[in-house]
C-alpha cells in the first residue's frame, strides 16, 4: 500500500464517534498512532469539580449494549482469525471491549504508512487480550515490543498490610504496519554521576578529557561472523574488520597497555549518548507528580512518556494521530517536536482541553487549530463506479440470497445497500456494499444491520 495524500489539515481535532472519522479518512496516510483507549476496568471516571478538565468523564464498564453487533458480524465474516479471538474472551464484558477495540483497530492498521507503527497503552487488566488482538490485524511478524511503564510507586504505609502485589505498571503494546518500518530513533537518558565517576576514571593528559577502556573483541564466527586477525601482535575475534579497526588505531582510539596485552578501546564520557533505554521505563513519573501539567483529566499521561514515544518512532514533519485524545497530551508533545497531529475524542470537552492547552502551555495561536464534527470524505479511492454496478458481483458473491432475511430472489428483487452507511463514514467501494431484497432494505434504511436482524426477529 503507497502512502496517501491527507483529506484534512494539520492540527485539527474532531469531536465525535472515531470509527465513524476513521472510515472517511485516506489510507495509508499517518505515521504513528498512539492510543491510550479504555482499559475495561470496571470502573467510572471524572474529573474533579474545579480542574481545568470539569466536566470530561467516561463509563469504562462493558456490556454487548455497547457494541454494536454489526462490528462482530463483520469481523467474522473478514477477519476469521480475528473473530477466534474474540470467541476466546472469558467474559460478554471482555468479548464487548474487544470487539469495540477490534473495530477500530482494523481502521488504525488501514490508517498508518507502511513505513509507520503504533502503540496502544493499557494496563495488564487486557493488555493479554489485546496483544492477541494485535497479532491477528498487524501480524505477529510485525509485533515489536512490549514496554513496562511504571507509573507509580506507592509509599511504605500503603504496602502495610496488602494482600497482593501491588499494580504499578501500564504496558504499551509496539506494532509496525510492516517490515517496511523504518521510523526508529533510539532514545537515552544521561549517565548518573554515580556511573561516570565509576567507569570514566581516566583523564587523558594533553585535553583533561575523561574515558574508559572497553572491549574490542566479540563472539567467535558462530551466526555474526566476526572476523578474526591480528592486531599490535595478539589474535582474537574483533567487533570491526581489519580496515576499520586500522582507521581506529590511526585515529588513537585503540590503546595496548603492554605488549601482548589484548588492545582496547578508548571511549571518551562526552562522547557517551548516555545509557540505552529498553523496553522496562522506570524514570518517568506519573501526572500526578507533575503539578505543572496536571489539569486534572480522568487517566491524564505525562508530557514525558509521549515525548519519548514520539521522539523514538517518528520524525519532523511526520503526522502523529491520537484517536482517543482526551486531554490532548499526545497533541502537544507532537507539537513541542514538530510533528503534524490530529486528534479524535468523543468528548466536546476534549476540544476544549486542546485549544486551551496549546494556548497555555505552548502559546501557539488557536485560531490556526481546525475543530471538525463532521465525518471527512476519503478521496484515496479513485473514480468508483456507481454502486449500484456491483449488482452482478454480489449476485454471485452471495449466492442470491438476501444479507438479511438469507432468502433466495431473483436479480431484478434486490438492491444494493450499504453495510455502513455513508453517514457514518461507510464508502461506496464493494467491501461496503451487499444485496438486501426490497423488504430488508426498506426495514434497514441507513441504520445498521443489527437493527435489521433484531426487526427480523419480531
Amino acid at each position: 500500500m503507497s502512502d496517501s495524500p491527507s483529506n484534512w489539515a494539520n492540527q485539527t481535532i474532531w469531536t465525535g464517534d472515531n470509527i465513524e472519522i476513521m472510515r472517511g479518512m485516506n489510507s495509508a496516510s499517518v505515521d504513528l498512532i498512539y492510543l491510550d483507549p479504555p482499559f475495561n476496568s470496571k470502573a467510572n471516571y471524572a474529573a474533579p469539580i474545579g480542574s481545568k478538565a470539569a466536566g470530561a468523564a467516561f463509563k469504562d464498564t462493558w456490556s454487548l449494549s455497547d457494541v454494536d453487533a454489526e462490528w462482530i458480524n463483520l469481523i467474522e465474516a473478514k477477519h476469521p482469525a480475528l473473530h477466534r479471538v474474540l470467541l476466546a474472551a472469558m467474559t460478554d464484558s471482555d468479548k464487548s471491549y474487544l470487539a469495540y477495540m477490534a473495530a477500530r483497530l482494523l481502521e488504525m492498521r488501514r490508517l498508518l504508512k507502511p513505513t509507520g507503527s503504533i502503540y496502544l497503552h493499557c494496563d495488564p487488566t487486557m493488555s493479554h487480550y489485546l496483544k492477541l488482538v494485535m497479532d491477528a490485524i498487524f501480524g505477529k511478524a510485525n509485533y515489536l515490543n512490549e514496554i513496562s511503564w511504571l507509573r507509580t510507586v506507592p509509599k511504605n504505609d500503603y504496602l502495610q498490610g496488602a494482600v497482593n502485589w501491588p499494580r504499578m505498571r501500564d504496558v504499551l503494546i509496539h506494532f509496525r504496519a510492516s517490515p517496511e518500518y523504518d521510523g526508529f530513533n533510539q532514545q537515552f537518558v544521561p549517565l548518573s554521576q554515580e556511573s561516570q565517576d565509576k567507569h570514566y576514571r581516566k583523564i587523558e593528559a594533553d585535553t583533561g578529557r575523561r574515558y574508559q577502556l572497553t572491549s574490542l573483541t566479540a563472539p567467535g564466527a558462530g551466526t555474526r561472523g566476526h572476523p578474526a586477525y591480528e592486531l599490535m601482535g595478539v589474535t582474537r575475534h574483533w567487533r570491526y574488520s581489519e580496515a576499520k579497526m586500522l582507521e581506529l588505531v590511526e585515529a588513537g582510539r585503540v590503546i595496548q597497555t603492554a605488549p601482548g596485552r589484548v588492545p582496547r578501546y578508548k571511549r571518551y564520557l562526552d562522547e557517551s549518548k548516555g545509557v540505552a533505554i529498553g523496553d522496562s521505563w522506570t524514570d518517568i513519573t506519573a501526572v500526578q507528580g507533575q503539578a505543572k501539567e496536571r489539569i486534572g483529566y480522568p487517566t491524564q499521561k505525562p508530557l514525558a512518556l509521549l515525548r519519548r514515544i514520539i521522539e523514538a518512532s517518528s520524525n519532523e514533519g511526520n503526522v502523529v494521530f491520537d484517536p482517543f485524545c482526551g486531554c490532548a497530551t499526545a497533541l502537544i508533545a507532537a507539537e513541542e517536536l514538530k510533528r503534524d497531529w490530529i486528534g479524535i475524542d468523543i468528548s466536546e470537552k476534549a476540544a476544549e482541553l486542546v485549544l486551551m492547552r496549546l494556548q497555555d502551555e505552548l502559546s501557539l495561536l488557536t485560531h490556526k487549530v481546525t475543530h471538525r464534527t463532521d465525518v471527512p470524505a476519503r478521496t484515496d479511492l479513485g473514480d468508483l463506479p456507481p454502486y449500484r454496478s456491483h449488482k452482478t458481483a454480489l449476485y454471485g458473491e452471495q449466492g442470491g440470497y438476501c444479507a438479511g432475511c438469507d432468502k433466495h430472489f431473483e436479480p431484478r428483487n434486490l438492491e444494493v445497500d450499504h453495510i455502513i452507511a455513508r453517514r457514518k463514514g461507510g464508502t461506496d467501494h464493494i467491501d461496503n456494499l451487499q444485496l438486501l431484497c426490497g423488504s430488508c432494505n426498506r426495514i434497514k434504511g441507513d441504520r445498521g444491520m443489527e437493527y435489521l436482524a433484531a426487526k427480523l426477529q419480531l
